[in-house]
């Protein structure tokens, strides 16, 4: 029973500390990324990122249900 237990406490303590990243591993991924894709498509790639991420932002506003669009139109 002890030694059940002892190996999920291992097992999960494990999982916590390898889920962190260090400094070390986010210049190497950083590095990776600049060699992949070069100094200037980067920029381009960040910027798609971002319009994305508006795009979907107002994507969920828009799908309110009805009744709420209409209350924040009455407080307008």
């Amino acid at each position: 029973m002890r030694d059940n237990l002892e190996k999920q406490f291992a097992s999960a303590l494990n999982i916590i500390v390898m889920g962190r990243l260090g400094l070390t591993e986010i210049l190497v991924i950083v590095g990776i990324v600049i060699l992949l894709f070069g100094g200037k498509k980067i920029p381009e790639l960040m910027k798609g990122l971002g319009s994305g991420i508006k795009e979907f932002k107002n994507a969920a506003k828009d799908d309110q249900p009805a009744a709420s669009k209409k209350q924040e139109e009455e407080t307008k």
